[in-house]
């Protein structure tokens, strides 16, 4: 997805995670993406730089989909589609 298509996607949940470090924002997104149902996507909000390299990692190894990350004002807007 290009910066464009995620500027419009409808997040069902939105995760605030700044200011928590690694491995907070993860275990954020995992409790999140099982509060929303199949096909829903939920944002993540981190302020830490690593979790834009471990969300995608995470997402593949169990089965959802990255999207994409938009980064904003010392945050990342990261976007995931729960699969399953």
């Amino acid at each position: 997805m290009d910066e464009n298509d995620l500027q419009n996607v409808q997040a069902a949940k939105v995760v605030d995670a700044r200011g928590s470090a690694c491995p907070g924002p993860l275990l954020e997104a995992k409790k999140a993406i099982g509060a929303v149902s199949v096909g829903e996507v939920i944002e993540v909000l981190s302020s830490d730089p690593s979790t834009k390299a471990d969300l995608p990692r995470w997402a593949e190894k169990v089965g959802h989909e990255y999207l994409g990350v938009l980064s904003g004002e010392g945050y990342d807007r990261i976007f995931l589609k729960r699969l399953k």
